[in-house]
């Protein structure tokens, strides 16, 4: 297989009545899978949508999403999952971006669309009671367009540090590449066999729930989506249904692993947990380790890199070993190296910015072909990271060449947040910074020069950022100051800001 149509297919010949998907109880077979996909294809092309068109998804996890994940792959449309938890501005900004032209609307949701300050697409189909109707009226054949492994499949927003959300577009190759890496030289740092019940604990719109729930569909082992993630509900699942792998981010494990009445019982049928999305500190590595008593793998990249492009294998998962720090080693056919501001690379043990050439790699940056430019640069994504390679080819991330703040794997850009901050009338001048979390990783700290003459109360700034953006970007504290500092030539010394927080931390993400 090289593309997401022939996934369903495959397996439907296969094995038709193995589940798919489970998901609150329902279970979706890859027959059940193919044939409404199937479905929503014709229904999308019937609905005037033609190749490269931009399909929208706004809603939680469920069967549903999978269905319209295959059924765009099969109708050459493009699919736009949406973050749920976005404001209407927010999720207004994404729509019209994409240009998307038909949204699936989880009726939880019909609410931000109604107070978006631009129109809704012109066809809006409700994921509701009507939803089995709208499909039925279509054939459950296969379609006739096939993809090849360069035809872009999905769209995926990314903040930036501009404060508005790029779309990256990621081919059908993106979700084929590094399997078959690691299939062609055997290695088993991450591996899908046959029995397989694989949780799905980071949502369909980050490229780390997409790409790891793709994984499993195309191994055709059986995923088990949940909604909304919970450490009580993980648990559960883990424990009842008998789930081998999942794959989560650190505050995740972290959850489950304070969870009361949460122990290593509730993990035995785990052998594999896959974690990424952010640091994760020596401390809850080895906790989880002795709790879970199951194979580790770490995988690093970005939404531009298709995800995963570095892995640290489970064998490096040694407590107080020498690789504990590592964010891991390319896999076959992907290279990294480290460049200084000039773009030279730098040898071993010297850190300046990670680049990565995989062949995951985005296509582009959707309608920015200068941003595109400058992050894509000659078959190498330039991460905005600030790390080394060792003299093995292990990765070390360091630092944030770029602003990002990761709150619980979800990517915060400080410039979003300062735009939207300073409309305050009581504001003339704000710098977000990240400190460190021991929950959630990082959060958003807030430094704000008052206008002349007011003075704003946390409560205040609070109240009026919480219909402007998500809940995850809202600041967790406020910090009244009299100046921004800054450099001769006027430039924000944001990194002074942030290392009051750090202090002499030899590595400055947590």
């Amino acid at each position: 297989m090289e593309t997401l149509v022939q996934t369903t297919r495959f397996h439907a010949d296969r094995r038709p009545d193995t589940p798919a998907v489970l998901c609150e109880g329902r279970s979706l077979s890859y027959g059940e899978l193919h044939r409404e996909s199937n479905r929503i294809a014709h229904a999308v092309r019937a609905a005037g949508l033609t190749e490269g068109d931009r399909v929208a998804y706004l809603g939680k996890e469920s069967e549903h999403y999978y269905e319209i994940l295959f059924g765009c792959a099969k109708s050459g449309t493009v699919l736009v999952p949406v973050n749920w938890r976005l404001t209407a501005p927010e999720v207004g900004h994404i729509l019209q971006d994409s240009g998307t032209r038909l949204l699936f609307l989880e009726p939880e949701f019909a609410p931000i669309v109604d107070r978006m300050p631009t129109a809704p697409p012109g066809t809006v189909v409700p994921l509701g009671p009507d939803f089995a109707g709208w499909k039925a009226g279509h054939p459950d054949s296969d379609t006739e367009f096939d993809a090849t492994a360069g035809t872009p499949v999905a769209q995926l927003y990314t903040s930036g540090t501009t404060g508005l959300p790029k779309g990256v577009v990621l081919a059908h190759r993106s979700f084929f590449a590094i399997r078959d890496a690691l299939t062609g030289e055997g290695l088993d740092w991450i591996d899908w066999r046959h029995g397989d019940i694989a949780l799905v604990g980071i949502p369909g719109f980050h490229i780390g729930g997409l790409w790891w729930a793709t994984q499993n569909l195309n191994a055709g082992t059986t995923i088990v989506a949940m909604r909304a993630f919970t450490a009580r509900r993980a648990v559960d699942l883990i424990r009842d249904l008998g789930i081998t792998t999942a794959c989560v981010v650190p505050a995740m494990l972290r959850m489950m692993l304070t969870e009361p009445g949460a122990g290593a019982q509730d993990f035995t049928t785990l052998r594999k947990a896959v974690y990424g999305g952010s640091p994760i500190s020596e401390s809850l590595l080895e906790e989880s380790l002795a709790v879970l008593d199951c194979e580790f793998a770490q995988i690093y990249g970005l939404t531009e890199t298709g995800n995963t492009a570095v892995c640290l294998p489970p064998a490096d998962h040694v407590p107080g070993g020498p690789r504990m720090q590592a964010a891991g080693r390319p896999y076959p056919g992907v290279r990294a190296k480290v460049i200084d501001g000039t773009g030279r690379e730098l040898p071993p043990g010297e850190i300046g910015e990670v680049c990565l050439h995989t062949p995951a790699r985005m296509v582009e940056y959707w309608g920015l072909p200068d941003r595109t430019a400058e992050t894509l640069v000659a078959g190498w994504i330039h991460t905005g990271d600030a790390g080394y390679v060792d003299e093995d080819g292990y990765v070390f991330i360091r630092d944030r060449i770029k602003d990002a703040i990761l709150v619980a794997g979800e990517n915060v850009y400080p410039a979003e947040i300062e735009n939207v901050l300073e409309h305050h009338p009581g504001v003339t001048e704000a710098v977000i910074v990240g400190a460190p979390d021991e929950r959630w990783g990082e959060r958003v700290h807030a430094y704000v020069v008052p206008a002349a003459g007011e003075q704003p109360s946390p409560r205040d700034l609070h109240t009026f950022l919480v219909p402007r953006l998500a809940a995850f970007k809202l600041p967790s504290a406020y910090e009244f100051i009299d100046h921004v500092p800054r450099n001769p030539s006027g430039k924000i010394l944001r990194r002074e800001l942030r290392d009051r927080f750090w202090g002499g931390s030899a590595r400055k993400v947590n």
